[in-house]
C-alpha cells in the first residue's frame, strides 16, 4: 500500500484545522465583547443554579438522555447497514426492518406514556 494516495487525506484535515483555528481566531478578534450578568451567569439545564450538588433532577433529564443515547446508536447501527446494504441483500434488508420497527413501537411506546413531555 502506497502513503501517497493518504495525502489527500492528510491534506483535507490540516486545511480544516487551519480553517477552524482562522474563524475561531477572527471571531475572537472581531467579536464585540459586551460581557453582562446575564452572559456570565452558567447555565444548569434551564433552572436557576444552586448551591447544593445533592439537589433532586427531575427523571425526565435521565429519560431523556437515555432516549438520546438509544436513539444516537440506532443511527450509528444504520451507517454500515447502508453501506453494505447491496451485500446483504434480502435478509439483511429485513433485519433492519425489523430492527427498525422495535425501535418505532418502543418510541411511540414511550410517547403515548408522556415521557416526552416537559409539562
Amino acid at each position: 500500500m502506497n502513503l501517497q494516495q493518504y495525502f489527500p487525506v492528510l491534506l483535507f484535515i490540516l486545511v480544516a484545522t487551519g480553517i477552524g483555528f482562522a474563524l475561531i481566531g477572527a471571531g475572537s478578534l472581531l467579536g464585540p465583547r459586551r460581557p453582562d450578568a446575564e452572559k456570565l451567569s452558567p447555565y444548569e439545564c434551564g433552572f436557576e443554579t444552586f448551591d447544593d450538588a445533592r439537589m433532586r433532577f427531575d427523571i425526565r433529564y435521565y429519560l431523556v438522555a437515555i432516549l438520546f443515547i438509544l436513539f444516537d446508536l440506532e443511527i450509528a447501527f444504520l451507517f454500515p447497514w447502508a453501506m453494505a446494504q447491496g451485500a446483504v441483500g434480502l435478509v439483511g434488508f429485513w433485519t433492519v426492518m425489523v430492527f427498525l420497527a422495535v425501535l418505532t413501537v418502543g418510541f411511540i411506546y414511550e410517547w403515548k406514556k408522556g415521557a416526552l413531555d416537559w409539562e
